[in-house]
């Protein structure tokens, strides 16, 4: 069984973290495969993605504690290393504990069930990624800091009170509820949702790691680029570089 599910139907991608049993926790073979999934949601037709959790219990527990690999959250989350240009909606029920709060965090929409908990435990457990830090510029900043440095639990209800939840819902209507939501988008002018959405992310202030993993982006599309390969063969053959510019 796949770790994570890809599933679209209608203009709307629906994105399914797929480890109920082992709470949904991020192991390496879910990072590689959501980093699929956004490439998969950029370059294909659907209009909205909608990423959830298997099961009733987690959307997710954050880190498989089980692996000794230290996560690359930027790697896989939307808008970072992999441009995501068009909305995405988390669907949330149960425990959001740890790296999965970075995921909502950088989702635009999000809808949760009413038996929701977020947590942040890195700072009891003596690691964390650091994103999470762009938290403080999405929500005021000393629930932000709360949040972080506390680790300790916050209900949906306070979620919703500061902005990280945009919808309460009971739990067995949150993916019917996330799934208005994405079709009232998808019914929308795709280049204007794209221009709003990335003006938007121009706008809320970057964390210093997604600045890094934003220039990263850059530097690494250059990297992978004919032209890089074509001065480092002029070099080689001590000739005159031709660039095309791709």
């Amino acid at each position: 069984m796949s770790d994570l599910l890809y599933e679209s139907a209608d203009g709307i991608a629906t994105i399914t973290l797929n480890r109920p049993d082992k709470l949904n926790a991020i192991n390496p073979g879910i990072e590689t495969a959501l980093a699929e999934a956004w490439r998969r949601f950029s370059a294909g037709d659907d209009r909205v993605a909608i990423l959830t959790g298997a099961g009733e219990r987690a959307f997710s527990v954050g880190k498989d504690t089980t692996s000794d690999a230290f996560p690359n959250y930027r790697r896989f989350l939307p808008g970072l290393d992999i441009p995501v240009t068009k909305p995405v909606i988390a669907a949330v029920n149960g425990w959001c504990i740890g790296g999965a709060m970075t995921l909502v965090q950088m989702c635009d929409l999000c809808v949760a069930g009413s038996g929701t908990r977020f947590m942040y435990p890195e700072p009891k457990m003596g690691f964390a990624g650091g994103l999470i830090a762009g938290l403080a510029g999405r929500i005021p900043h000393k629930v932000a800091m709360e949040i972080m440095l506390l680790g300790e639990e916050f209900s949906v209800e306070r979620a919703y009170q500061v902005g990280l939840v945009n919808k309460i819902v009971p739990p067995g209507e949150v993916m019917d509820a996330a799934r208005t939501y994405a079709r009232r988008l998808a019914d929308n002018a795709p280049l204007v949702l794209a221009m709003l959405k990335e003006l938007s992310a121009e706008t809320v202030p970057r964390s210093p790691i997604e600045r890094v993993s934003l220039a990263m982006r850059s530097v690494e599309a250059v990297a992978a680029s004919q032209d890089f390969r074509e001065g480092f063969a002029a070099a080689r053959e001590k000739r005159t570089p031709t660039y095309t510019g791709s």
